[in-house]
């Protein structure tokens, strides 16, 4: 598996707030938030208060890097959330929320959302029973995940399991660790979401 490079945490630098971007790396000390508790750059003490514009970009900036999306993924998600009837930023959140790369990271299979992306793209993981390599995809309520039986998967998996023993999975989501499967118990709310953004800036942003 593919190892992940320690430039990734500057985008927690950046924001001013951990994004967990790196799994268990942002709870320890080599997190860069807290070896270096301010935005990069020679002169970023000196920067002016930002715009309105700058910051409703930066709530989407954050919503963005945390779920590792790109801006057509992002517009894609926000055009299918503005089609649902009640309040837009809702149906956004939890839409990212089920993204199924997103799923398997919190169920603590993976190390980050990163390693669950690959394990998804080469085929690793499988909805009720059928493979599924689109990480984007969305899971729904009652939907079972399992995982690829390969002895060397197998191997990956049980490392990534004991590196994050101790954290706890969400409420809507049941892992069975002895079967190595995922229950969708019940599909995700606004509060699942795991750090602060208003996304509400988001909708007046992505609406212009």
């Amino acid at each position: 598996m593919a190892r992940e490079t320690g430039s990734v945490c500057k985008l927690c630098r950046r924001e001013g707030e951990k994004l967990y971007l790196k799994g268990a790396r942002c709870e320890s000390a080599k997190c860069a938030i807290v070896k270096r508790n301010y935005q990069p750059g020679q002169h970023s003490w000196s920067r002016g208060r930002p715009s309105n514009f700058g910051v409703r970009l930066r709530e989407k900036q954050k919503l963005k890097r945390y779920f590792g999306v790109s801006e057509t993924s992002f517009r894609l998600v926000f055009e299918r959330a503005a089609r649902l009837p009640g309040n837009t930023g809702e149906h956004l959140i939890k839409l990212l929320l089920q993204r199924l790369d997103h799923v398997v990271q919190l169920a603590g299979i993976s190390l980050s959302r990163r390693h669950a992306r690959q394990l998804i793209q080469h085929g690793h993981v499988f909805v009720n029973g059928r493979r599924c390599n689109i990480p984007s995809a969305n899971v729904r309520q009652g939907d079972t995940l399992s995982f690829s039986k390969r002895e060397k998967v197998v191997k990956h998996l049980k490392e990534a399991q004991e590196s994050r023993k101790g954290e706890s999975v969400p409420s809507w989501l049941q892992l069975d660790e002895a079967a190595m499967t995922v229950r969708v118990a019940e599909l995700p709310k606004r509060e699942h979401l795991e750090f602060p953004v208003d996304e509400q800036l988001v909708v007046e942003l992505m609406s212009r």
